[in-house]
């Protein structure tokens, strides 16, 4: 473990005041700290380790219109139409101009991109009118994390604080002036860790706060997310108040590993871009007959086309289509995609001898925290960036590849970061201690529970095609879970702690424990939310389609404005 990891967990986080708190250490997270000024100090905490985030299983690349035969405005228009109207066109030129700076970022720091030549490789990828992607192999998101991490540990201006879990942001009448944590004191000795010392609920007060928690594909039973994408971010800010945007845009990727046991692996957008063909039982480019672009169509396009075509199939939920590299060069297979190769390989398949069976899964979230171009929510001192913010980028449906580009332009714009003065107040020195070890046994099933029953709920009620009565059932259906999860034991020791003393926890593995609850508590927020905005968009349009409102209405090309407990539509966008 890195010095730099090390050092603030043996020390009191309390007599460590920070400018800036940033929230995830993803791509969003990571790109954000190095570019936030120097002489400020950067406190970066994850609930994981820095290494388990959706940054460091895109596999894909990034977008970035530098080939000569390419132009940003190209790169604009592909990711307008992708967007479905509900694109905001000023930060999407953002997004697209301020690309070349930010690969060539990355170049200098390192990040190994796959090259022809001198020059760095582009493919192609679906609704992308150009080769504008580059990559690392089939790795790309893990390349550029594992470069961004070591810069980030180099830096002295910036701690990271593993293994602690925010549960809420920390209010006050002029904003957001910190965050509740919960926090697993750790002795560092001999290079190595040593038994937990305690936990701790505290309060970490900062100038800023930034949200980059990434999506919430965890609300869905069938995802390609990791188990710490449980949409915290969008929770807690709309716990304060903070203005969320259009979260009934979900994208579900057509072409996730299905094999019995296995987790939903994502085969990358960039295979169908290489040249593989999508397949059914019959061996029949299906795709084709849904759009004339085939495996190569926009990614709900296609995920509905595979939803569709296995509805005559004996049981729909577990069935699969065929995904068949073969049209492929054997040497091109091998030098793009090595890890898809190997992940297959783990699982049975040999993809130059077979197809891989897939079917769609919760990929990426569109909707989130509303901000501007500098990062910034409708709450003072609280910002959002990556995905658990709605920077207007990707509207209805996400060009592939613009996401972890949006990491890096939206990260880029932290350097205007300005600070209003302020102090870091001490808090009370009290402390109390809770023994939660009854309560968590009276509430351990029901939460573990929930925690499975709220994915197949959404994935129901919620997934590739909606109506409304099925969402209705849903929606009361988890208010319910709300209400008794609000009543639990433990729910109400720990959340009538509202006082800024430090609360000590003496709870049987306390990581696994507490966080199993805080998950199932932000899991049932994010499910209701977008339950209410699929709702309430009565047409569809890009990731929300509608089997009860089929077609895209001019009515509705608005965003979908949640504040609170109010949802309504927001101002009418201009046609794009």
């Amino acid at each position: 473990m890195p010095d730099r990891v090390a050092t603030l967990l043996s020390t009191d986080l309390s007599s460590n005041p920070f400018d800036v708190l940033i929230i995830g250490g993803g791509a969003a997270g990571l790109y954000a700290a190095l570019c936030l000024p120097p002489h400020l100090q950067v406190g970066l905490l994850t609930k994981d380790t820095l290494a388990l985030s959706a940054s460091d299983w895109a596999q894909g690349g990034i977008a970035a219109a530098i080939a000569p035969d390419d132009s940003p405005q190209l790169h604009i228009e592909d990711t307008l139409k992708a967007g479905a109207g509900l694109c905001e066109p000023e930060a999407v030129a953002l997004l697209v101009e301020k690309a070349p700076e930010c690969v060539r970022s990355l170049v200098e720091m390192g990040v190994g991109f796959d090259r022809q030549g001198d020059a760095l490789a582009m493919t192609l990828e679906a609704a992308h009118s150009r080769r504008r992607v580059l990559h690392a192999a089939d790795t790309t998101g893990r390349a550029m994390v594992t470069t961004l991490t070591a810069q980030v540990l180099s830096r002295k201006n910036i701690r990271v604080i593993p293994q602690s879990f925010v549960l809420d942001l920390w209010m006050e009448e002029n904003g957001c002036q910190g965050v509740r944590l919960f926090y697993q004191e750790s002795q560092y000795q001999a290079s190595q860790y040593q038994e937990p010392q305690g936990q701790q609920i505290i309060w970490l007060r900062a100038g800023a706060v930034l949200l980059a928690t990434g999506g919430g594909g965890q609300v869905f039973a069938q995802t390609t997310n990791p188990d710490v994408s449980t949409g915290d971010g969008v929770a807690m800010a709309w716990r304060t108040g903070a203005q969320l945007r259009d979260l009934e845009f979900m994208q579900f990727h057509p072409t996730a590993l299905t094999v019995p046991s296995a987790p939903r692996f994502l085969i990358s957008e960039a295979v169908r871009g290489e040249g593989a063909h999508l397949i059914d039982d019959q061996g029949d480019r299906f795709a084709f007959k849904y759009h004339p672009a085939g495996e190569l169509a926009p990614r709900d396009v296609v995920s509905r086309a595979i939803f569709s075509h296995l509805q005559s199939a004996a049981d729909p939920a577990s069935a699969h289509v065929w995904l068949d590299l073969r049209p492929i060069a054997p040497d091109r297979i091998r030098h793009r995609f090595p890890n898809i190769i190997q992940v297959c390989q783990r699982w049975g398949v040999d993809v130059f001898q077979q197809p891989i069976p897939v079917a769609p899964a919760a990929h990426y979230w569109m909707g989130g925290i509303t901000t501007d171009t500098l990062c910034r929510t409708s709450i003072p001192g609280l910002y959002a960036i990556g995905e658990t913010a709605s920077t207007g980028v990707h509207g209805a449906n996400r060009l592939a590849s613009n996401s972890l580009l949006e990491c890096l332009v939206f990260g880029s714009q932290l350097a205007k970061l300005e600070l209003p003065e302020w102090r870091s107040a001490e808090l009370p020195p009290s402390s109390t201690t809770q023994n939660l070890l009854q309560e968590w046994r009276d509430s351990e099933a029901q939460i573990r529970h929930w925690r499975q029953e709220v994915p197949r709920l959404m994935w129901q009620s919620a997934g590739i095609c909606r109506e409304q009565k099925t969402l209705e059932g849903a929606i009361a259906q988890v208010q319910g879970w709300q209400q008794e999860f609000a009543a639990l034991p433990l729910s109400q020791a720990l959340l009538e702690v509202r006082s800024l003393s430090t609360l000590r926890l003496d709870l049987p593995d306390p990581i696994p424990t507490f966080r199993a609850w805080a998950e199932t508590r932000n899991l049932l927020d994010v499910a209701c939310l977008m339950l209410k905005s699929a709702a309430f968009r009565q047409e569809s349009r890009g990731g929300h389609y509608r089997l009860d409102y089929p077609n895209t209405e001019p009515s509705w090309q608005v965003h979908t404005i949640v504040e609170s407990d109010r949802i309504q539509k927001s101002a009418p966008l201009s046609d794009q």
